[in-house]
């Protein structure tokens, strides 16, 4: 049910996701009660698009095997980022081709992953 067949998601950069946290908090500290804010791009990226994007950003080929889908998983899923955005005044900015390449410059920086 999707353009290519394969899931899609909503994938958002590790620093728009800190920068959408750190609006909660001041957010939190003016407002009693508990809110729901989704701190997502508002645009699901299907998983062979992720594949694309971190090939280009790797230079490397992504080996992949299609499998039937589990049970339960639905074809796509993304945030409604508009509340976070009038509330929080946060919009996430970075694109799939960013998210890429950071990943895959972090992970050429630390090929065995984070430690203390």
């Amino acid at each position: 049910d999707t353009p290519d067949g394969t899931g899609v998601r909503d994938y958002i950069h590790v620093m728009d996701l800190a920068e959408g946290h750190l609006a909660a908090l001041h957010f939190a500290k003016d407002h009693a009660g508990c809110e729901i804010f989704n701190l997502g791009t508002g645009k699901g990226y299907s998983v062979l698009e992720m594949r694309e994007a971190f090939e280009k950003a790797s230079g490397r080929p992504v080996p992949f095997k299609f499998y039937d889908r589990r049970a339960g998983d639905i074809a796509a899923c993304y945030a409604d980022p508009s509340k976070a955005r009038e509330e929080l005044g946060f919009e996430a900015k970075h694109t799939l081709e960013e998210m890429c390449e950071d990943t895959w410059r972090w992970q050429q920086q630390n090929p065995d992953g984070y430690k203390d």
